[in-house]
């Protein structure tokens, strides 16, 4: 036991070494060309709007100071932690921030304090405080006693799994056969169950109905996830199941149309939040006269006391703030959190369940926070889909990338498992070839969408690309090479890429609207020089990561991979391109060199699959040669 903490501990300490590291590579390009190539960086950036936030933070809006020019491609998320520091000096005075909102042209970033520069960088930067709650996790886990120590002993293999009898349940939603079976199982579980939620299988409302069931019984929940989009989905669904619900976390991490639900919003409605305001102006109001200079010499000591009593006035707010907090977080049902949690809002309050989505997009040293507060745990998510983003290859390589759901399947199977079968999102042929390589087979499409096609549409003409699900597009002995950006950081097809741009064109001539269209592509470099030359905004474009999760109605993948020598990189990992193959509802284009992926032995499969539905064609075909 000890030997396993003390790995993850060694793991995070790696991931933090490589996150300094890059950072540190970025600071040396500075202000040259090169600088926003990773996708993490943005440069020279002015502030054209300034909102009031939430806690008293501002809420800034940024541009290129060229207004005419969008911002490149890059890697920043709503909630990411990020730095703002002087265009011209990044080691100059740093503002920290989240990233609140973004667009092509715009980013809005929530500060505490106010950027003196006029011209600005953004970088994204290491996220210190929460690899430090970590770490705390992993040591308390480790010394842990009572219940905890029991949970732990059962992740960890040395104590074995207990089930009640399972019992009917009234459903509050409709379910099918797979969904109910899966809660059921969920709710029997004494320590750990695991929901298997394959792509489109309505995994998110089959935990909510859980956790619904849950409070039934009167039990309290802690429903996490370990991005804020995802937790602000279960929080959208909670509120509309009319859970009692409060939204832990950095209010600029909360979508805006939830915020009400926000703590921070609900402290501010809380009937001590006037006396609150009135001692924070008393308080500031002495810290102001304490530092103001008077030709008149004060009494003896008098600044000093001023000060004191200021001091005392914020240690009694701070005090009614808890007792607003605690008073808000008891009356709720559902406390919905990231796993990285401010565990200081939550004291040593315990949650009869603990469930965590998206379960398998976490590191298992991140799983631990609200492990720690759980009687029972119920982990959902998808092992055969992206695996948690990991920066240290050594760590990567040595397991960082198992999440703590995989690890368990591998430890318990079947015992510990329930899978979804019924997907609600993709045509039959869209599906089967996932289904058969990573799902055994078991998938069923729902009848609602099994045969669906862009043509059904009201607004979309029959035309050849909307009459077929499916199809893929060889340009295999065309000579559209692959190539280095002239950065050296990542590969394009210049080619592949202005083909993507004519099936676009296609879609939206037959009437898809560009918003139901999606680019994937598997390097940034591709999506860089898309994202450049697409004529229409709402189509978005963008690397599997950024696409696990959602859903559009038409989905093009350019694989960008042609080279003599069949290498295909991180292609390699199947569960990559699982992700990519199913974010589409009713058309998948695929445009990739069958002679450089089909050397592998899961592509060489799906081109015979593609070959099997009658969806293979030549860039020939394309191009009218």
């Amino acid at each position: 036991m000890d030997e396993h903490f003390q790995r993850l501990a060694d793991w995070i300490d790696l991931e933090s070494v490589a996150e300094t590291e890059r950072l540190n590579e970025r600071r040396k390009r500075q202000n040259g060309p090169d600088a926003e190539k990773s996708g993490e960086t943005l440069l020279d950036l002015v502030v054209t709007d300034e909102d009031a936030g939430l806690g008293g933070r501002y809420l800034l809006t940024l541009v290129k100071r060229n207004r005419t020019l969008q911002l490149p491609w890059n890697r920043l998320r709503v909630g990411s932690p990020v730095v703002l520091t002087p265009n011209d000096d990044s080691s100059g005075d740093a503002c920290q921030g989240v990233v609140t909102a973004i667009s092509r042209k715009s980013i809005q970033v929530a500060v505490n304090d106010w950027p003196e520069a006029e011209r600005l960088r953004i970088d994204l930067s290491p996220d210190e405080i929460t690899r430090k709650r970590m770490l705390n996790a992993l040591k308390r886990a480790k010394d842990a006693r009572g219940r905890t120590k029991e949970l732990r002993d059962i992740l960890l293999g040395q104590r074995d799994l207990s089930f009640k009898d399972e019992e009917d349940c009234n459903f509050t939603a409709e379910l099918n056969e797979s969904q109910q079976a899966a809660i059921r199982f969920a709710l029997s579980a004494s320590d750990v169950a695991i929901i298997h939620g394959p792509p489109g299988t309505g995994k998110t409302t089959t935990i909510v109905e859980l956790i619904c069931q849950a409070v039934a019984q009167g039990q309290k929940v802690l429903a996490c996830a370990p991005s804020n989009t995802a937790v602000d989905n279960l929080l959208e669904k909670l509120v509309d199941a009319r859970q009692k619900t409060v939204r832990l976390g950095h209010p600029a991490r909360v979508s805006t149309r939830l915020q009400d639900f926000t703590l921070d919003a609900q402290v501010a409605r809380h009937e001590l939040t006037g006396l609150i305001r009135e001692m924070q102006r008393e308080a500031e109001g002495l810290f102001r006269q304490a530092g103001k200079f008077t030709r008149a010499k004060p009494a003896h000591g008098a600044k000093r006391e001023m000060r004191q009593e200021a001091k005392r006035l914020k240690a009694d707010i701070r005090m009614l703030e808890q007792q607003a907090i605690d008073s808000i977080v008891d009356k709720a049902d559902v406390v919905c959190a990231t796993t990285t949690l401010d565990e200081s809002l939550l004291g040593d309050r315990r949650f009869d369940l603990v469930v965590i989505d998206e379960a398998c997009q976490s590191t298992e040293p991140g799983c631990w926070m609200p492990v720690l507060r759980a009687d029972r745990l119920v982990l959902a998510g998808d092992h055969c889909q992206l695996p948690p983003t990991v920066l240290s290859k050594q760590a990567a390589k040595e397991g960082l990338e198992v999440s703590l759901l995989e690890r368990l399947v591998g430890l318990y199977g079947d015992r510990i498992t329930r899978r979804l079968n019924v997907q609600y999102r993709m045509h039959d042929q869209i599906m089967n070839f996932s289904s058969e390589q990573f799902y055994e087979g078991t998938l069923q499409s729902h009848e609602s969408v099994s045969g669906h096609l862009l043509s059904d549409l009201d607004y979309v003409d029959e035309s050849f690309v909307t009459i077929e699900p499916v199809t893929f597009i060889d340009s295999a002995g065309a000579g559209w090479d692959e190539e280095l950006e002239p950065d050296g950081l990542s590969k394009r097809n210049l080619q592949e890429a202005e083909l993507v741009l004519r099936k676009i064109a296609e879609l939206q001539d037959a009437g898809v609207r560009g918003r139901d269209i999606a680019v994937i592509a598997p390097y940034a470099a591709q999506v860089r020089w898309l994202r450049q030359n697409s004529p229409d905004e709402q189509v978005e474009i963008d690397t599997v990561d950024g696409f696990q999760g959602r859903e559009k109605e038409a989905v093009i993948i350019s694989m960008v991979r042609s080279n003599a020598e069949g290498e295909i990189g991180f292609l390699s990992d199947a569960r990559r391109m699982n992700v990519a193959l199913t974010r589409a509802r009713r058309k998948l284009i695929v445009i990739g060199d069958s002679a450089t992926v089909g050397g592998n032995e899961f592509f060489a499969t799906m081109l015979e699959y593609f070959e099997s539905i009658g969806a293979y064609h030549t860039v020939w075909e394309e191009t009218g040669a």
